[in-house]
């Protein structure tokens, strides 16, 4: 798995559980989708940037972890994925021990970068 950087480390290491481990279980399943991404802090949040673009955001929170593909019109390409989260019109957001699906993640993904 690809080196992390400080600043998303320190994110990371800051997240309580079980929130860390959902965060760092989708961060492996995103970074199989898009090996090359970089990681940085965009947002407060690690994000993953293909080129430059941010195709992915990942957040944890008190009740839930957050996915964020930083577009509004990702998540409503996807109903079958959007009936089972709660949504807002740019994230999604999962219970805090239950990571996306790989198939999730790389739907959500390759519609981003379709863009």
């Amino acid at each position: 798995m690809k080196r992390l950087p400080p600043s998303v480390a320190k994110y990371y290491k800051s997240a309580p559980e079980p929130q860390r481990s959902t965060l760092l279980q989708m961060r492996e399943r995103i970074l199989k989708e898009i090996p090359g991404a970089t990681e940085v802090i965009k947002y407060a949040m690690p994000t993953f940037l293909v080129d430059g673009v941010p195709i992915a955001g990942l957040m944890a929170h008190k009740n839930h972890v957050g996915y964020y593909p930083y577009s509004g019109s990702v998540i409503s390409k996807f109903p079958e994925i959007s009936e089972k989260y709660k949504t807002t019109k740019g994230a999604l957001q999962m219970p805090i021990d239950k990571p996306l699906l790989v198939g999730e993640i790389r739907k959500l993904i390759k519609a981003k970068m379709a863009l």
